[in-house]
Parts: structure tokens; C-alpha cells; sequence
């Protein structure tokens, strides 16, 4: 029998892809479904049953598959509902978001060497092997939380909204706020850094998005600035959607994460403490802010003139 909080993890896991499920099938779809998401259905579907039923080795690297036929089936989904898709349009593209995605999330395991926040279980002790799991998982990360936006997207209703104005000095203290926010874990004592956290999960959109926008790149406060909100509420979203479908998966899965806050342990679902799926909400903004500046420093990404 399943612990109460866990029943509550399904349960809410799959009211969020039910109003996905529902929103697909009422909007207006222009296309037919592709073929990759139909593989994406099966790939996901034979997944899980093998997990279920210990057919090696997909329990050990159950994580990377799930996301991988999930970003098939969210770009199927996309393109079923707008004509248009990443997959479809700009695979190129896709795949160096994979690739900048490693590092990028090599960034965050690099804040948890101090904070502690989570470990690794069940990752086999072979290098090849571990190393295969781990990038390939990281590799998942960013086009997910992309995907899932696009998704979003296309099934939100319009979003008018009078222009913000947000001056330099306001950037200004946005910059600053998120500089504090990524050096101040560093640099307090190691039991105070555990429990702030949640400033590594807003630091850098705080800090880069700004940037990005003095760089004429893509951004949040340009969009707001002129008056365009729906990339920024189809990111926060995409965080909560995944942020429910990564737990979910993870929990029953061999090879995993599992958290170790100092605070909330008796709060869990799945395996993370409640309040700390509010996290996943602006780190899916900072999925977006730091991969537009990371690909603007390869050079995949140009200024808007």
C-alpha cells in the first residue's frame, strides 16, 4: 500500500498532466500528431514497464529515458497544436542545448558540494557506466524545461499586459540582488549555506537576465518591457510541470537523487521535502536566462539588432 504522501505526489503529478491532457485535446490542432511522439508513447510506456518488471538495464538509467521520450512526445504535442516544433525546425539547435545543458547543470552540482543538498543513489559504480547516466540525465535537463515552456505556450490563452517600466537603476538592483544571492552560500558558514538554498535557485536569473537584456538578447525584462509576458509565465509553468514529472520519476527509479535539506525532511513527497518543489518554479527561469547567455558566448546565439 502506498504511504499517504506519496498517493499525494501521484495525485498531483497527475492532475498537472491531466490539464496538459486536457488542454491538448480541446485546443484547435492544425496538424496530425508526429511520428517521434508516437515513439516517445511507446519508448515511455515499455520504460515503465520495465522498471516495474527489474528488466536490466533500465531501471539504472530509467531517468534519462523517461525525459528523453517525454521531450518526443511535449515537441509532438507542439507541433500537433502550433504547425511548428524544435525537433522539427531546428534540431541543430536542440542538440546544443543538450550539450550546453551538461555544464550548465554542472554549475548547480558544483553549489552542492558546499550546500549538501542532494546525493546520488544507485549509480553504478563503474566510471563509464556512472558517466553515461549522469550526462546523459544532465544532457535532458534544459530541452525538457524548453519543450515543456513551448507546450505551455501554445495552450495558454492571450496575455495582454500594459508595458512594465523597468528602468537601469532597476536592473541595476536586479544584478546586484542576484550577485549577493550567488556569493553569499560561498562565503557564510557551511550549516547556514544548507538552509539559503533558494538563493542559488533565483540568483541567476536575477543576475542574467538583465544582461541578456542590455546585450539584446533574449529576456524576461525586455519581454515585460514591451508588454509581452508569455514566455515568462510558460517558463514558471514548464517549472511546475516538470518539477512534478522529474519527482515522480525519480522516486521509482534505481539510480536517483535523494535530498538531504537540513529543514522540511519530515514534509516530503517522493523524494522531495514540499516547499522545495516551489523551487523548481523560478529554476526553470534560470534554465532559460543562463542558456541564452551560455549560447550566446559559443556563438549560437545572436543579438537582436
Amino acid at each position: 500500500m502506498l504511504e499517504p504522501r506519496t498517493a499525494i505526489g501521484i495525485a498531483l503529478t497527475g492532475a498537472t498532466t491531466g490539464v496538459l491532457l486536457v488542454g491538448f485535446f480541446r485546443a484547435r490542432r492544425p496538424c496530425p500528431f508526429p511520428l517521434h511522439g508516437w515513439f516517445g508513447i511507446v519508448a515511455l510506456g515499455g520504460a515503465e514497464w520495465a522498471l516495474f518488471r527489474g528488466v536490466a538495464p533500465v531501471p539504472t538509467y530509467f531517468t534519462p529515458i523517461a525525459w528523453s521520450a517525454y521531450i518526443l512526445i511535449a515537441d509532438a504535442a507542439v507541433f500537433a497544436l502550433t504547425g511548428r516544433s524544435r525537433l522539427r525546425d531546428a534540431p541543430i539547435t536542440v542538440a546544443r542545448m543538450a550539450l550546453l545543458s551538461v555544464p550548465l547543470w554542472l554549475v548547480f552540482e558544483a553549489y552542492n558540494r558546499r550546500l549538501h543538498n542532494w546525493t546520488y543513489v544507485g549509480v553504478p559504480p563503474e566510471w563509464a557506466q556512472a558517466g553515461i547516466g549522469y550526462g546523459w540525465s544532465f544532457a535532458t535537463i534544459t530541452p525538457a524545461i524548453f519543450e515543456t515552456s513551448d507546450l505551455v505556450q501554445a495552450l495558454l490563452p492571450p496575455l495582454p499586459i500594459k508595458p512594465w517600466k523597468i528602468s537601469r537603476a532597476a536592473e541595476n538592483m536586479l544584478m546586484i540582488s542576484g550577485s549577493l544571492s550567488l556569493v553569499l552560500p560561498w562565503v557564510i558558514p557551511r550549516h547556514l549555506a544548507a538552509r539559503v538554498f533558494f538563493l542559488v535557485w533565483i540568483g541567476f536569473v536575477l543576475l542574467l537576465d538583465p544582461v541578456n537584456r542590455r546585450l539584446s538578447l533574449p529576456s524576461f525584462v525586455g519581454d515585460l518591457s514591451e508588454g509581452f509576458a508569455r514566455r515568462f509565465y510558460g517558463f514558471f509553468l514548464a517549472g511546475w510541470v516538470c518539477g512534478w514529472l522529474w519527482e515522480f520519476w525519480n522516486y521509482w527509479a534505481a539510480a536517483k537523487w535523494h535530498y538531504t535539506f537540513p529543514m522540511f525532511e519530515s514534509l516530503k513527497i517522493f523524494e522531495m521535502p514540499a516547499p522545495g518543489y516551489l523551487g523548481f518554479l523560478p529554476f526553470a527561469l534560470e534554465c532559460f536566462t543562463m542558456y541564452v547567455t551560455a549560447a550566446w558566448l559559443a556563438g549560437w546565439v545572436k543579438r537582436v539588432k
